[in-house]
């Protein structure tokens, strides 16, 4: 075995050792290298109490180089492949999850917040390059039509303006986000809490299917691994620090959607909340999102905003948003004061109407004039009046007589 095959299985193995972002196992291999840090830990060397714990329990299982072995050839079967950064294929930026630190921390999963030691990937398109240009877009499983709507139309907008839609695969949200991105015929990518083999849940088994087509599948759990509940939380931190941004389209008040968002806050990431209805359960937990985060969560409503943010700096600007457009937007003060001062009916001579709208004379008459020209006034003998309104343009005439005659 050449020494980057050891380096690669001895990841594979220390992954199934400890859970993924697990920060003393970062620590050592960026210190020891993998290989001695695999050594030091199956000799029961470790510093840290709690994994010295964890290692020997899973060593009870089984001998981790060869689980790790097993694993490899069960993705190549699979037709899957072991990413490590060592690749040239690696995302550079999840590097930053080494200093992502949540507050008030209580629970050890929000603690084991790593860099991954690897990805195991389905689907042809290189993991950097997919993941370069990207924006998540996570929320409910138990989505409202509203949500899903909004899903779909913002994974369909950021696929087709060659963005990266990425998501959980779970769904309601996940799901809608990857189907709009599909739809679009863009590139999407599902990160799994479980191995490549066994997607979860099973009903978008198609679904993923159709995004290791087009797109990725990726994981930090070995072929075979369960979705075991903390590593949906434990996967979230890679959806929000792999990509530019985070969309929260909705969320109920107690959701993993909104830890992939504060995660996204503490990784120096964009979170974007898509507000809802305040009658909806599902919107709670975006709402309150929001409230707990007014200086660094934004509200968007479409993909011109999520652009405007993950974009480039005066490039992506979304537009202001405004009403229809009026003919009496262009007038100037004095010619929409004179229009204000004309009847709804009858006419009105130049010195009464001057004095009305609290304009001289002579600028009346100039106006005037203009407005005569822009179809909004009519000179009468009496003096002006309002224009009548244009009348709608009817049907061409159909041929004359009944068909046939």
């Amino acid at each position: 075995m050449s020494a980057e095959e050891e380096r690669r299985l001895a990841r594979v193995a220390l992954t199934w050792l400890a859970e993924p972002g697990t920060r003393a196992v970062h620590h050592l291999v960026e210190r020891h290298g993998p290989v001695a840090t695999l050594d030091l830990l199956l000799d029961g060397g470790s510093p840290d109490g709690w994994l010295h714990t964890t290692v020997a329990a899973r060593s009870a299982a089984g001998d981790a180089r060869a689980v790790a072995a097993e694993a490899l050839e069960r993705a190549e079967r699979l037709g899957a492949r072991l990413v490590t950064p060592d690749d040239e294929e690696w995302p550079a930026q999840v590097a930053s999850l080494a200093t992502l630190r949540l507050p008030d921390v209580s629970r050890r999963v929000d603690g084991e917040t790593a860099p991954p030691l690897c990805f195991w990937v389905r689907g042809s398109w290189p993991l950097g390059e997919a993941l370069d240009r990207s924006v998540a877009v996570v929320g409910a499983r138990a989505a409202t039509g509203y949500g899903q709507h909004v899903a779909t139309e913002l994974g369909y907008g950021l696929a087709e303006r060659d963005w990266t839609v990425v998501s959980g695969g779970a769904f309601g949200i996940d799901a809608a986000a990857h189907r709009g991105a599909l739809t679009a015929g863009g590139l999407t990518v599902a990160v799994l809490a479980c191995g490549l083999d066994r997607p979860y849940p099973m009903g978008n088994a198609a679904l993923f299917d159709r995004i290791a087509e087009t797109g990725l599948l990726v994981s930090e759990w070995p072929p075979g691994a369960e979705p075991l509940r903390p590593r949906f939380l434990i996967r979230n931190r890679v959806i929000a620090v792999g990509t530019r941004g985070t969309v929260l389209v909705e969320a109920a008040a107690r959701s993993g959607a909104t830890q992939t968002a504060r995660r996204a806050i503490h990784g120096n990431r964009v979170a974007m909340v898509v507000p809802g209805p305040v009658t909806s359960a599902m919107s709670v937990g975006a709402h309150e999102f929001l409230r707990e985060h007014p200086d660094k969560a934004r509200l968007v409503t479409g993909v011109a905003h999520v652009l405007e943010e993950v974009g480039r700096i005066g490039a992506d600007l979304a537009p202001v948003a405004r009403g229809p457009q009026r003919p009496t937007d262009a007038l100037d003060d004095d010619a929409r004061s004179l229009l204000e001062a004309l009847p709804r009916r009858g006419a009105m001579g130049v010195d009464r109407l001057s004095a009305r709208a609290r304009v001289d004379v002579r600028t009346a008459l100039r106006k005037l004039s203009l407005l005569e020209e822009l179809s909004m006034v009519v000179r009468r003998e009496d003096g002006y009046a309002l224009a009548p309104p244009a009348k709608p343009k009817r049907a061409a005439a159909v041929a004359s007589g009944p068909a046939g005659t």
